[in-house]
């Protein structure tokens, strides 16, 4: 039987696209709203669970026996929570099987290019297609930083991309992961999603999925499975985002801070993976940024989820509402799944950072666009390491 460790967590909101927001797996329609409160490791490996966050919890109507024997898949709208304060995502041991993680990559419902609302002044030519390269295994050597979420939802269980990133507070000992808003939050429309889980290094060694129906949880996850025990996101993102349409998707960022699944040795996520980068804001107007990178592991048709790509192209600009921030927009033909990887850059200090994620991108896959870092992405990373600058 699964063992449950309890876990809560505080987000705020970001929102996707016109397009179609590139994580992967079914969209959702319905929503909810009820509150929740903060996160914490449960009994055993020597992490304790406050008494507040027990009777947290509990008024929130949550039975962790019950949940952890499926009442988590219940999602009407009286239990799917929705605000900022209101992420709760206690820790299901062993859900996260090879399997499971495997099997989790349905794509997006389409949408059609057209639906963008660009405005001419600020919305360069469309970018011509970047073809994604495959990362040369073992995926540790060259990017570290790089991993999957993995999330269930109404319809089904999710994936997307993410990176390990520097903790301010904790300087070589960070336990952040940067991914998009809606890795997290359904946006407008819905709540909170469940279940989310931080794989880094995730099949590190390439292996085609025929292989991988054998593989061994060690061996999709050899750098473990880190549970996020808080998570936010932008206001902007929970207030307006949405899997099509580009609402919201010039603020659709997260920070999820993570815990190893089961007690692990005491080692922070940075230093079990070895690196983490940093986060730069308000980095260089786009002109001045000769190259960006965007990692990920697409899932939608032609790939298949379990394999980490990346692209390179001279980023252009894209607006979605003239009234939000312009976006970054690269050519790339990753799919859905790619969502919220890593968009990494030359930092002021010539040394690489991570300036954005992807968000957005249409259904031909010829390109992707991510959010320009400014003070609510700003706000948002603050607000997760200051949280645990005391632990």
């Amino acid at each position: 039987m699964r063992s449950i460790r309890p876990l809560l967590a505080a987000a705020a909101a970001a929102t996707a696209l016109t397009l179609t927001t590139t994580a992967c797996g079914p969209t959702e329609d319905s929503a909810g709203d009820k509150p929740s409160a903060p996160a914490v490791p449960s009994a055993g490996d020597g992490i304790t669970i406050p008494d507040d966050l027990k009777d947290r919890l509990k008024e929130h109507g949550i039975d962790l026996d019950k949940w952890r024997n499926g009442d988590w898949k219940n999602w009407n709208r009286e239990q799917w929570l929705r605000e900022a304060k209101d992420f709760v995502n206690p820790i299901i041991e062993d859900l996260w099987d090879p399997d499971r993680m495997r099997d989790a990559e349905r794509p997006d419902e389409p949408v059609e290019e057209a639906d963008i609302s660009g405005d001419a002044g600020v919305t360069d030519r469309t970018p011509a297609p970047v073809r994604a390269k495959g990362v040369r295994a073992p995926y540790h050597s060259a990017v570290p930083e790089a991993g999957k979420v993995f999330f269930d939802g109404p319809k089904g269980s999710m994936v997307c991309s993410a990176t390990v990133v520097k903790d301010p507070a904790h300087p070589g000992r960070s336990n952040m992961v940067w991914t998009a808003g809606h890795c997290v939050h359904a946006g407008k429309k819905g709540g909170w999603y469940r279940n989310i889980a931080f794989v880094p290094s995730y099949n590190d060694s390439g292996k085609p999925t025929p292989e991988l129906e054998n593989a061994t949880r060690d061996q999709v996850a050899p750098y473990g499975v880190w549970w996020g025990d808080w998570v936010q996101t932008s206001d902007q993102w929970i207030a307006e985002g949405a899997s099509t349409g580009g609402q919201g998707a010039p603020y659709d960022f997260a920070v999820i801070h993570v815990t190893p699944e089961k007690g692990g040795s005491g080692k922070s996520l940075e230093e079990t993976v070895g690196s983490a980068l940093p986060v730069e804001f308000d980095a260089p107007a786009i002109p001045k940024i000769a190259s960006l990178t965007a990692t990920g592991y697409p899932a939608g048709a032609p790939f298949d989820g379990q394999r980490m790509y990346q692209c390179q192209d001279a980023p252009g600009r894209l607006s979605v509402k003239a009234a939000q921030p312009t976006m970054y927009r690269i050519g790339c033909t990753m799919t859905g799944g790619s969502s919220g990887g890593g968009w990494v850059a030359a930092g002021r200090d010539g040394k690489p950072a991570l300036v954005s994620n992807t968000s957005i991108g249409p259904v031909t896959a010829g390109w992707l666009a991510g959010p320009r870092l400014g003070p609510e992405a700003r706000g948002v990373y603050d607000a997760v390491s200051e949280k645990y600058a005391g632990r």
